[in-house]
C-alpha cells in the first residue's frame, strides 16, 4: 500500500491529524522539553514538510545520507521522516560516542551532513572541520543555523522507493568497528507490519494505543520496529532522554501508557523499588521485550498486573517473534514460534536441520521466492560479509537455540563474540583494543560474565608484564586509562588476573579454557569488581541506570 515510512506517516495524518503522534513526559534533568509535550499528527507533519521542503531546496535527494547526533529528542523524528520525504537516507548514530567513534560513524556512511543538539554541538562542530572533506553541520537548537547543501555528491541509489535506503544503523561487529546496517523502507514497513499484527497477549488496537519506550532513538527498536508499528496504527510513541527506575511509574501515569517495552535490567530494578501506590493507577496491557528470569517475571505480573511478553528479533530481520500466542510457555528463555513470512530453522555446523530440543544457530529468511525480503539490504561496503551472513539462502544470526516440537524456540546462546549489555552490542574486540596498549597489559582477552543488572557485563582477563603485580590499584588503573578510548559502557566491570592468555596453534585466542568449567569468574579469587568505575561520574542520577536498546528488539534484541 505504502512505498515509503513518510507515506505512512503522512496518511496517518491526514486520516487522524488531531490523534497524538509523539509525547514527552515532564523532566527537570532532561535538558529539553522539561515541561513535557505532546504533539498531534496534523503538527508533526507540518513541522515534518517544512523540515522537509528546506531540505528539498537544499538540495537533498535520494543517494543523499545525513547523520542524526541527537538522542531521543523530537527533532530526530522530525529530521529523520523529513529526509525519507525527500529521498534521503538518515544514519542514526549514537550521541555518546567519542570523537574517534564519531568520526568513524559518520566518515563511513559518507554523510553529507550532520544535524546535531546539545550537549555535542561543539564537539561535532570541531570534528567535521577536520574531516577529509569537510560537510556542514546544523545545530537544531541555534535559530540562526541553516541547512547547507550537501557535503558530498549523492551516491547511487535504487531505481523504487520501496527498495531504496531509509536509515543506517550501525551494529556491533566481531572485528572492531561497527558494521551499518541499511535498511530500506520496504524492510521499516515490514516491520512495523509484523509487530502490529503479533495478536495474542499483543493485541493493539488502531488509534488506540500509547507506547512508552524510553531507550535510543538509535536503535532499531524505537527508529524502525516502533516508530513504523505506530503510524501503521495511527498510535501514540512516548519516549523519554533514557531510562529512569525513580520516574517510571509516574510517566507511565501521567502519559497513559497502555504498551510498554522493556529490557532485561528494568523489571528487576522496578521490583527492588518500594511499594507505592502510583505503581497502581496505571493502565498498561503488556510489556514488549526480553532477558527476564522466570521468577522475576512471576512476581512483576503478580505485583504489577500486566504480562511481560518476551521476544527475538535483530536489526538485519527488522521482524521480531514474541512468545505472546496462549496459552503462554512460561518456560525460561522461550521467545516464541516461527510465523509467517518466517522461516526458521535450527542448523548444526553444516547447515543440517538438528532434532527437537538439540542446541544449534538459528537460521531465517523470508518465505516465498525472495528470501531477503523484509529484511536489510546488507552491510555498508561490506558485500563479502552480507554474502556470508545469508550463505546457503537463510540469514544465519549466530544465536544458538533449541526447538521444542511444538515449534516453540528457546535461546541458548550467542555465538558471535558480543556482549550483550543493557540492549547494547559491545564487540570485545573493541575493549582489547582499548586495553592492549597499557603499559602494564602483556596481553587481554574480554568476554562477558552474567550480571543481574544489565544481562551481561564485561570481564577482561589481563596477563600483566613480567614485573608488575596484580593488584586492585593496577586493575583500576588500567580502567582508568582505557576511559579516554572506549565509551564509559565499554569499560571492563571486572579484571582477572590470569598468568597466561590460553591460544591454540594458529594463536586464536581459547576464552573458553579460562576459567573452570561451571564456575563463576566473579568469584574466581583472580578476579577484581570494577563496576563502579563504570558509573557516569558524581553528577550522575546515581539511583536511575541508563539503559540501551537494539536491534535484537529485546531478548535477545541485538542492535
Amino acid at each position: 500500500m505504502f512505498e515509503t515510512v513518510y507515506q505512512q506517516f503522512k496518511a496517518a495524518a491526514v486520516q487522524s491529524p488531531h490523534l497524538p503522534f509523539l509525547c514527552y513526559p515532564a523532566s527537570a534533568t532532561r535538558g529539553y522539553d522539561v515541561a513535557g509535550s505532546e504533539y498531534r499528527y496534523c503538527d508533526a507533519l507540518a513541522i515534518v514538510d517544512d523540515l522537509a521542503a528546506r531540505y528539498w531546496a537544499a538540495g537533498y535527494r535520494r543517494g543523499h545520507r545525513v547523520a542524526l547526533v541527537l538522542g531521543n529528542r523530537p527533532e530526530h523524528f522530525w529530521h529523520l521522516l523529513a529526509l525519507n520525504s525527500v529521498g534521503a537516507s538518515a544514519v542514526l548514530i549514537n550521541p555518546e560516542y567519542l570523537p574517534s567513534e564519531l568520526t568513524y560513524g559518520i566518515e563511513f556512511a559518507d554523510c553529507a551532513l550532520v544535524v546535531g543538539a546539545p550537549p555535542r554541538v561543539d564537539d561535532l562542530s570541531n570534528l567535521v572541520a577536520k574531516f577529509r572533506v569537510p560537510i556542514p553541520l546544523f545545530d537544531v537548537v541555534n535559530p540562526h543555523s541553516t541547512i547547507a547543501r550537501p557535503g558530498l555528491p549523492a551516491a547511487a541509489a535504487a531505481a523504487s522507493d520501496s527498495e531504496s535506503e531509509a536509515l543506517i544503523i550501525y551494529t556491533s561487529g566481531t572485528t572492531g568497528n561497527p558494521k551499518g546496517c541499511i535498511i530500506s523502507n520496504l524492510s521499516c514497513l515490514a516491520a512495523g507490519e509484523f509487530y502490529a499484527s503479533a495478536g495474542g497477549l499483543m493485541h493493539m488496537d488502531p488509534e488506540g494505543e500509547r507506547f512508552y519506550v524510553p531507550f535510543p532513538s538509535f536503535h532499531m527498536s524505537v527508529s524502525v520496529f516502533t516508530l513504523n508499528t505506530i503510524t501503521r496504527l495511527r498510535n501514540c510513541l512516548i519516549m523519554q532522554d533514557r531510562f529512569h527506575a525513580s520516574t517510571w511509574w509516574s510517566d507511565v501515569v501521567a502519559t497513559r501508557a497502555t504498551v510498554v517495552h522493556y529490557l532485561g535490567i528494568v523489571p528487576p530494578l522496578l521490583l527492588k523499588a518500594p511499594a507505592a501506590e502510583i505503581e497502581n493507577r496505571h493502565v498498561v496491557k503488556f510489556g514488549q521485550g526480553a532477558g527476564v528470569d522466570p521468577s522475576v517475571r512471576h512476581a512483576f505480573e503478580q505485583r504489577f498486573g500486566f504480562p511481560l511478553v518476551e521476544g527475538w528479533g535483530m536489526t538485519e530481520t527488522s521482524r521480531a517473534i514474541h512468545n505472546a500466542g496462549e496459552p503462554r510457555c512460561l518456560d525460561a528463555r522461550a521467545f516464541g514460534r516461527p510465523r509467517p513470512p518466517l522461516d526458521m530453522r535450527v542448523i548444526d555446523e553444516q547447515d543440517a536441520t538438528v532434532p527437537f530440543g538439540v542446541a544449534g544457530e538459528l537460521v531465517v529468511r523470508a518465505a516465498g521466492s525472495d528470501p531477503r525480503s523484509g529484511f536489510f539490504s546488507g552491510y555498508l561496503k561490506h558485500p563479502e560479509e552480507t554474502e556470508h551472513a545469508w550463505r546457503g539462502g537463510w540469514f544465519h544470526t549466530g544465536d544458538i537455540v533449541t526447538q521444542r516440537a511444538d515449534g516453540m524456540l528457546f535461546f541458548v546462546e550467542r555465538r558471535k563474540n558480543i556482549i550483550r549489555r543493557s540492549g547494547e552490542n559491545i564487540s570485545a574486540a573493541v575493549v582489547e583494543d582499548a586495553l592492549i596498549g597499557d603499559p602494564a597489559v602483556a596481553l587481554v582477552a574480554v568476554l562477558s560474565v552474567p550480571d543481574e543488572f544489565h544481562d551481561e557485563e564485561i570481564m577482561a582477563c589481563v596477563q600483566l608484564f613480567a614485573g608488575v603485580r596484580p593488584s586492585i590499584e593496577i586493575a583500576q588503573a588500567i580502567v582508568e586509562r582505557a576511559r579516554d578510548k572506549v565509551s564509559h559502557y565499554k569499560l571492563p566491570a571486572w579484571i582477572a588476573f590470569v598468568d597466561a592468555i590460553p591460544v591454540t596453534g594458529t594463536q586464536k585466542v581459547r576464552k573458553g579454557v579460562l576459567f573452570a568449567e561451571g564456575s563463576d569468574p566473579r568469584k574466581d579469587p583472580r578476579s577484581y569488581d570494577l563496576r563502579h568505575l563504570k558509573r557516569r561520574g558524581k553528577s550522575a542520577d546515581q539511583s536511575d541506570t541508563t539503559v540501551r536498546s537494539a536491534s535484537k528488539l529485546t531478548g535477545p534484541e541485538k542492535n
